[in-house]
């Protein structure tokens, strides 16, 4: 019989994490993985001589309070190198601006006009100390805060495109606490995932932390203030977990869970195509839209509640460029709000590796359109480049793309984000549906934090 202490669905970062934790205490684990590779969302691969990742990343919070942290302190037998991340820019057509992270930053912000700057100054202003206050904004769209019948088109293509990159929507369903998260002005920890539960100093310490962000708005240096990039490629964090792993964990890939198998409201195992395995646990770290094709007979209420998810697409277009190429001569991220608007980075600048001698490899991340075919859609990314960087054409020597789902649920003010508990005893939910909190692996990091408590809490796991 095919028996293991936990089986993890979904060989990502999350799912690699959460076996990490669960060997680490001791169960033998399996996990399943439908594709051929791991990571998922977070790898990286050579295309051309190039070393690409799967979409331009930056990990967030690494210093201490940061989800990843505590979990390579605590985990890890290998930790990666990191390097910081760098400054973020806005592209316009007269080069490079930094992007504004403090109440001075906004006012003298002059791709937009005088006026615009004023009342998003003062929208801002205003939104933080309601919050600080106590104001709910969880629920308050960005494009409710401003008066769009006297601000101009190009303050709302920047405004829609920074929401896009925070959030995977529009404005208007782009929440102010979203905002005010991804722009350094709130800071997110995993304090509270880690503090007994009867910790009375706890609320003390949040209520303290919202008295610093008025003044950060005011001083607030650095947006990328605690932002890095794994020297080595995101490859970097999936191996160092891989190497971290105890041999009570195996790995199948090219194996697509097919069932999960429930008994009496509780999970007993998975069956695939070839065969079944049974648990005590399941931990499924795949889309969590997707756990009716896997479960008879849940709650019509969960399924309501799963259908509520909202996810966007991304367009990824890696260039490798022949010459060094002026424009890309710094570290950190650049953004093109205009028509078409992306995120560009120039990964071979952390590493001269990813690159072949004397060239370079930059990542231009688009948000897709769903309403266009996908062919339409490459096409207008690529001559977007083209316009945006006049003569980068005559420096091209490799194109790949990429589509990519960056978060398997957007944060969105009408989204469902699932909570680490299901209907199902004994079946957890891990991934960047099943924390709200920051982006991408550190999202991924969040959920995985959250999984420990409660299997802590249950008694399941004591380390």
């Amino acid at each position: 019989m095919n028996k293991y202490d936990s089986i993890v669905v979904g060989g990502g970062i999350s799912g690699l994490l959460s076996a990490l934790v669960l060997s680490k205490s001791g169960k033998k684990v399996l996990v399943l993985e439908r594709n051929k590779n791991l990571g998922n969302n977070c790898n990286s691969y050579v295309v051309d001589g190039y070393q690409v990742d799967t979409g331009p990343h930056a990990i967030t919070q690494l210093r201490k309070g940061g989800p990843l942290t505590y979990l390579m302190d605590n985990y890890f037998d290998y930790i990666p190198v990191f390097v910081d991340y760098g400054e973020y820019f806005i592209r316009t057509e007269n080069g490079l601006k930094k992007v504004p992270t403090d109440l001075s930053g906004y006012l003298t912000m002059d791709i937009l006009p005088r006026k615009d700057r004023l009342i998003i100054a003062q929208a801002l202003t205003k939104m933080l100390v309601m919050w600080q206050f106590g104001t709910d904004l969880s629920k308050t769209s960005v494009y409710e805060c401003l008066p769009w019948d006297n601000l101009s088109s190009d303050t709302a293509d920047f405004t829609d495109t920074f929401c896009y990159f925070l959030s995977g929507r529009s404005m208007k369903e782009t929440s102010v606490q979203r905002m005010f998260v991804g722009g350094g002005f709130v800071e997110e920890s995993i304090q509270k995932d880690i503090a007994h539960e009867k910790n009375q100093y706890y609320n003390l310490y949040e209520e303290a932390k919202k008295v610093s962000y008025v003044s950060r708005l005011l001083n607030n240096k650095k947006v990328s203030y605690n932002q890095f990039y794994p020297r080595d490629g995101l490859k970097a964090i999936v191996n160092a977990i891989l190497y971290s792993m105890p041999k009570t964990v195996e790995i199948k890939t090219n194996t697509a869970v097919k069932e999960i198998i429930v008994e009496d409201n509780t999970v007993k195992g998975v069956s695939t195509r070839e065969d079944s395995y049974y648990a005590d646990s399941i931990i499924y770290s795949a889309f969590v839209k997707d756990i009716p094709q896997y479960i008879k007979d849940l709650p019509a209420q969960y399924i309501s509640d799963l259908n509520k998810v909202k996810q966007s697409k991304t367009l990824t277009i890696w260039l490798g460029l022949s010459e060094e190429f002026k424009e890309f001569n710094y570290v950190g991220g650049e953004v093109w709000f205009k028509k078409k608007a992306f995120w560009a980075m120039p990964i071979s600048n952390y590493n001269r590796n990813f690159a072949p001698k004397g060239k370079k490899l930059v990542g231009f991340m688009f948000s897709v359109d769903e309403n266009n075919d996908l062919e339409s859609e490459k096409r207008n990314a690529y001559d977007t480049i083209l316009h945006v960087y006049p003569n980068i054409d005559k420096f091209i020597d490799m194109v790949h793309y990429q589509i990519t789902t960056p978060e398997k649920a957007a944060v969105s003010i009408n989204g469902f984000i699932a909570d680490t508990e299901t209907p199902i005893k004994n079946l957890y939910i891990v991934g960047t549906d099943a924390d709200d909190r920051s982006m991408g692996v550190t999202r991924a990091s969040y959920s995985v934090v959250k999984l420990i408590k409660v299997l802590k809490r249950e008694g399941y796991i004591v380390t």
